[in-house]
Order: structure tokens, then C-alpha cells, then sequence
């Protein structure tokens, strides 16, 4: 095994400093609402080591499926490139999955810089837009990468596989690799993917600055993400503070979507052990109770929340500064 496979560092730590945030409020208390959270002196660590080498030559074509939502996605695309360099694959451009509650119809190069992503890359993983037209129509292994598996599997269980295809195709994407104990550079790798080679196409970049300069002409403004939208209550069978009508909705529409497999689900349990999101209310009181002013801007970074207005009256009430991408 080359040794970038093997070897185990330890985090890299920074020189304490301090930092003060320009325009805070000028009590103390509520200046440190907006100061950095603690980093414990952990500083990015991303470069490959010395003993990295190029990626070697290919012997295939790694297809990528990806699912799930867009943070999903990118983990998931993030961990295929991994993969790809562990198996000596060429990575396809991913597709993005088009059959999640949205139905979301974009393609890689409609969200991410693509041309980017490839150059970024170059010296990891060769990417390429499309098969070879002579591989497109030839015949392919499909496989389901068990979930969380480390270097061994896919060297011993699914690198053989090219001695029978040209092509491996990843069904799905999600949670298919270890988070622990893997090689350094293999770690360093997913997060150069996902920090820094997936950038957001040139548009959604511009419209995101444009939006945040917006937000910051306020001053400091918490970006929430409320969790609390149609497709998630579904599924995870969360219906605290809901009506009767609007759980038997859920309900029906978790029963209606094939592909989520857990169809009954105990809303109370499902609380009790902490798997559902707080309440728009909730958040409203949690973000009092840790000492923001009724004066903070609060971008709300979701989807269509469920049930609109009716459910956002409590957090209006206590922030009235909402605003939306909208």
C-alpha cells in the first residue's frame, strides 16, 4: 500500500488569538451573542501530504447517483471522489437525484461551477462531463456501496469488479463512507471537494452575495434554518403543534412516497427521543432565552415553511425583522 494510505497526523492547531467584531452592540453581554463560536485553536488542515501522489491510471468509469437534498448531495458527491480515487476510477460528473419530494429537475453544471470542480481536481481524481460514446450503451455494474465502509471494502470487495466491466455505476451516494479511520489524505480529500472544489455556479453565487449584502445592511442577523417544511415533517412523522387536518396531510403523504420506507410513526416518541425540529415558536423562545434582542434580523434560510404564516406568527412576534429569499 503507498504510504499516503497509511499514515495518521495529528490536527493542526493556530497561535491563540482574539477577535472583536466590528459594529456590535456595545454591551458586553450581547456583543459576545455575536462573537466567533470557539474554534479550540483547530485551524483547517486540506493539503495533501508530502508523500501524495497524482492520481494513478485509470481503470474505469465511476457513475455517481446521487440523493437525497442538496446538503446530502454534496456529502455524498464529496465521498464519490474519495471513492473514485481509491478505486483509480475516473469520476463522471454526478447526476443529481431529480426524484426526492421536490422533483427537483437541475443538473450538476445548474447548481455547481462544474468547470471548476474539474479543474480544482486535476491533480486528485480525473473527472470527465460523459462516457466515452462507445461506453455509453455498454454494460454496467450497479452496486449499493455499503454504507460507512472503509478503504478495505472498496479495495477487496468492489475494485475486482473492474476486471469484468469498464464501469461501476453508485446507485446511491449517501453515508457510503467511514467518517473515521480512514487514511489522512483520503479525509483531506472530501473535505477539499466539499469546502472548496463544489462551488456554487456563477448565478447562485452572485444572487447568494447580493442576498447576504442585503442582510448585513442590517447589521449582524442569525441565518435560521427552521427544518420545519413540508417534506421533513413528513417523513420523520413530526406533528407537535400541528391540527388534525394538517397531521392527517403528513400522514398521507408519507404513505404516499414510495421510497421512504418507515410508514407508521408514533409522533410523541419520535419527539420524546429528540428526533424532530423545534417549532417555529420554540426557536422564537430558545433565541430570547439566549439573549438576542427583539431587534435581530433573522434570515429565515428554508423552504416554504408548513402551515405559512398560522406557524410563524410566535417568532414574528418576538423578531419581527423575518425575511426570506422571497
Amino acid at each position: 500500500e503507498l504510504r499516503w494510505e497509511q499514515e495518521f497526523a495529528p490536527p493542526q492547531l493556530a497561535s491563540p488569538h482574539s477577535r472583536k467584531l466590528d459594529g456590535a452592540a456595545e454591551d458586553e453581554p450581547e456583543k459576545r451573542l455575536w462573537l466567533p463560536a470557539p474554534s479550540r485553536r483547530f485551524v483547517p488542515c486540506v493539503s495533501p501530504s508530502l508523500e501524495y501522489r497524482r492520481p494513478e491510471a485509470s481503470r474505469g468509469y465511476l457513475l455517481v447517483h446521487t440523493n437525497g437534498g442538496l446538503n446530502q448531495m454534496r456529502a455524498g458527491i464529496s465521498d464519490m471522489v474519495a471513492v473514485a480515487r481509491i478505486l483509480k476510477a475516473t469520476l463522471i460528473i454526478p447526476e443529481l437525484d431529480k426524484k426526492s419530494f421536490w422533483l427537483d429537475k437541475s443538473n450538476f453544471s445548474d447548481v455547481f461551477d462544474e468547470e471548476h470542480f474539474i479543474r480544482y481536481l486535476a491533480n486528485d481524481v480525473k473527472v470527465e462531463k460523459n462516457l466515452p460514446k462507445e461506453l455509453v450503451k455498454a454494460p454496467k455494474s450497479v452496486r449499493y456501496f455499503k454504507s460507512w465502509s472503509g478503504v478495505d471494502y472498496y479495495q477487496n470487495e468492489i475494485s475486482p469488479l473492474w476486471e469484468h466491466r469498464q464501469v461501476i455505476r453508485a446507485a446511491k451516494s449517501d453515508s457510503r463512507l467511514a467518517n473515521n479511520f480512514l487514511p489522512p489524505d483520503i479525509q483531506k480529500l472530501r473535505c477539499r471537494t466539499f469546502f472548496q472544489a463544489l462551488r456554487f455556479a456563477p448565478p447562485i453565487e452572485a444572487l447568494g452575495n447580493l442576498l447576504v449584502e442585503r442582510m448585513k445592511s442590517f447589521g449582524p442577523y442569525i441565518a435560521l434554518h427552521l427544518r420545519y417544511e413540508k417534506d421533513m415533517l413528513a417523513f420523520s412523522g413530526c406533528t407537535y403543534g400541528l391540527s388534525d387536518t394538517e397531521s392527517e396531510e403528513l400522514a398521507m403523504i408519507r404513505g404516499n412516497t414510495t421510497y421512504w420506507k418507515v410508514k407508521d410513526i408514533d409522533p410523541l416518541e419520535q419527539r420524546s427521543h429528540g428526533h424532530c425540529p423545534l417549532t417555529p415558536k420554540e426557536v422564537g423562545m430558545f433565541l430570547s432565552a439566549l439573549g438576542y434582542p427583539s431587534s435581530t434580523p433573522v434570515y429565515i434560510a428554508a423552504g416554504e415553511i408548513y402551515g405559512g404564516e398560522s406557524h410563524m406568527v410566535d417568532l414574528q412576534s418576538r423578531f419581527p425583522i423575518l425575511m426570506n429569499k422571497v
